[in-house]
């Protein structure tokens, strides 16, 4: 739910909303009013609200909810922050709200808010069940995990691979980086994240992957061959 006096303000969160597959917008409110009616007749898991409203402000609002959603408080004002990190807000965010801050906000959401599987630790009898869903052709696609071969990015897309099929959806590379696996998935580069387990061979330059080269990244260059040679240095 996105609570906002400010039409504009509305019209920016909402966007940003329909980018990602895990959020979906219930209500669009004008003022706390609206918004405790759709709270009353919605289950709400996060609520974007901004402080400075007519009549009632998004801080007074909040301390009236006896079991309030998960809240992210939005406005111009920097001097509201403290009170809002002690109302337990899950963040606050200064306008003009930037895209890549409201992703850094959603990715503190847990990976069951999220909709997608915990970041590391996960076991192998676990991993080999778990997947996500990705939006492609205005429907929800499952993969599973375990099948991925790497993931590229294609500017505000990605193209998901596997041995059968390819994917793509309209997603971050870096959203998707802080939900997967991190002992399974290894970034080599801007644009690419790769299945550690269908490594074939690699080399200073770029790793294998059955049929498919992936070059790795300058950036990337020493920690990836530490972690693919574990810790055997290759010659340049």
């Amino acid at each position: 739910m996105i609570v906002d006096d400010e039409p504009l303000a509305l019209d920016v969160l909402e966007t940003y909303i329909a980018r990602l597959d895990n959020l979906e917008l219930v209500c669009r409110c004008n003022n706390a009013v609206e918004a405790y009616n759709c709270l009353q007749n919605e289950q709400i898991d996060l609520m974007f609200l901004d402080i400075q409203m007519p009549k009632l402000t998004g801080i007074d609002f909040l301390k009236s909810l006896p079991n309030p959603p998960k809240v992210v408080f939005t406005t111009a004002y920097r001097d509201y922050a403290v009170e809002g990190y002690e109302l337990n807000a899950l963040d606050y965010l200064l306008k003009p709200i930037s895209f890549d801050r409201f992703l850094k906000t959603v990715a503190k959401l847990t990976p069951q808010e999220n909709h997608l599987p915990a970041a590391a630790h996960t076991s192998e009898p676990d991993y080999k069940e778990a997947f996500i869903y990705l939006k492609a052709d205005k429907k929800m696609v499952k993969v599973m995990l375990s099948d991925i071969l790497y993931i590229e990015s294609l500017k505000d897309y990605i193209r998901v691979k596997t041995e059968t099929k390819e994917i793509i959806s309209y997603q971050k590379i870096s959203f998707l980086e802080e939900k997967l696996p991190s002992d399974k998935f290894l970034r080599i580069h801007r644009s690419f994240i790769i299945a550690l387990d269908k490594v074939q061979a690699f080399s200073a330059t770029a790793v294998d992957l059955g049929k498919t080269e992936i070059p790795i990244g300058r950036l990337y260059k020493n920690e990836v061959l530490q972690i693919l040679g574990r810790n055997n240095l290759l010659e340049a």
